[in-house]
């Protein structure tokens, strides 16, 4: 019981600090300037402890990926040129030439892991300033938090009707090789929950104008497939490591990674999504 409460207590806070930083573009983005910086520390610490002959140099990657954060954001809101990127360009070169000068003994690993923290976790987590800043056609960039609050809405709804459908009807595992609790009851019972609150959503608020109840729908169920594959991938890469969890950061709730995997995938997802349905179609 007092785990569930800690669990419980853990969980509120969580939800709280997100939402309430998406009221506000500043401070989203030193949220999530932290928790790029969390989740990159905690990824590349599992790494060199983990992986055999695997060094990769952790304050570089963190501070590396932190920057490209900011930059996104400085970038997409006009407040910052597209200049401010070379630094981080320059980061990556350093940390790819340091590896002649370091006699690693798996200098192939060290670049792999190095730069799969920044594809894995700074560019998803950076995408959160694509979704949230909007050109209006005449030269005005407009903030909506609408949107990327609604791409984690739609995780948290997804995850609690999954576990909810799951445990009552749950016999046909998903993907027994690498989370043997998921199942396609589960699955199908979360993305019910997440379209009924797609359009909820759709007709609540008049932020949401900019998609149709049917777009809204279609986000929620891109959100649905790519969060899931997104909470399969660490739990892959967790299994690949041989450990449960990936921190213990939030009690009751385990690491950053294990909280945030699912969003990993699903906001570049939603974004691509985005793209095709405004721009494309």
């Amino acid at each position: 019981m007092n785990n569930f409460i800690v669990r419980t207590i853990t969980g509120i806070i969580f939800v709280a600090a997100i939402v309430c930083s998406f009221l506000n573009p500043i401070a989203m983005a030193l949220l999530f300037a932290l928790v790029t910086g969390l989740n990159i520390w905690e990824f590349t610490g599992l790494v060199n402890e983990h992986v055999e002959a695997t060094t990769v140099d952790r304050i570089i990657c963190t501070v590396a990926g932190v920057w490209f954060f900011l930059c996104v954001f400085g970038f997409c809101c006009e407040a910052a040129p597209s200049a401010v990127f070379f630094a981080y360009l320059f980061s990556i070169i350093y940390l790819i030439i340091s590896e002649l000068y370091t006699k690693h003994e798996n200098p192939i690993n060290d670049w792999a892991y190095t730069m799969l923290s920044q594809m894995y976790i700074a560019l998803p987590f950076s995408l959160i300033n694509v979704l949230a800043f909007t050109n209006d056609g005449n030269g005005q960039v407009h903030y909506n938090y609408v949107i990327p609050l609604s791409v984690f809405i739609f995780l948290w709804i997804n995850d609690t009707g999954a576990y909810c459908s799951g445990s009552l009807l749950g016999k046909h595992k998903l993907f027994p090789r690498v989370s043997p609790g998921k199942s396609w009851e589960g699955s199908i019972g979360g993305a019910v929950f997440v379209v009924i609150a797609a359009y909820i959503i759709s007709q609540i608020s008049p932020l949401t104008a900019q998609l149709t109840p049917l777009q809204w729908i279609g986000l929620g169920l891109v959100v649905v497939v790519f969060g899931t594959w997104g909470d399969l991938v660490e739990s892959l890469f967790k299994r690949t490591l041989g450990i449960k969890d990936s921190g213990n950061i939030l009690p009751g709730h385990g690491g950053m990674l294990d909280r945030f995997d699912s969003s990993l995938m699903a906001i570049p997802a939603a974004a691509i999504y985005l793209y095709v349905i405004t721009e494309l179609l």
